[in-house]
């Protein structure tokens, strides 16, 4: 397996957890109804930076690698991630209304995503 599937290999599974985990604490802060600081916003930046290079992390794998073949499904979901923080920004104003319940949805269904891509890595529609 070449270095670079295998970082995409692991890094998948970190970076849906540390989403999940920043998702939980926009909910958290949404719950408790306190505004969300500074770290907040820069950990939803990281994760997300993190979630978007992850998957041309795994289209660059798909790109100058052979030796295994995602399938369809596995592209599909890394795909949508993309697509979903494509709308995040457009309804970025929306979001700013209450940032830390609608961010920490956003999260926790990108985080739902990205596992979900990694189950299926091999199948096909």
């Amino acid at each position: 397996m070449s270095t670079l599937v295998q970082l995409h290999t692991t890094l998948g599974w970190w970076v849906a957890g540390v989403t999940g985990l920043v998702g939980l604490l926009g909910l958290v802060l949404a719950i408790l109804r306190r505004p969300p600081g500074r770290a907040f916003h820069w950990a939803v930046g990281v994760v997300i930076s993190a979630m978007t290079g992850q998957v041309l992390l795994g289209l660059l794998a798909l790109n100058l690698t052979t030796t295994r073949e995602p399938g369809s499904q596995h592209i599909f979901y890394g795909v949508l991630v993309l697509f979903t923080f494509a709308f995040a920004y457009i309804y970025r104003d929306t979001l700013r209304r209450r940032p830390a319940l609608y961010l920490g949805l956003l999260l926790l269904f990108v985080m739902g995503l990205g596992i979900r891509g990694i189950q299926t890595f091999g199948g096909s529609f």
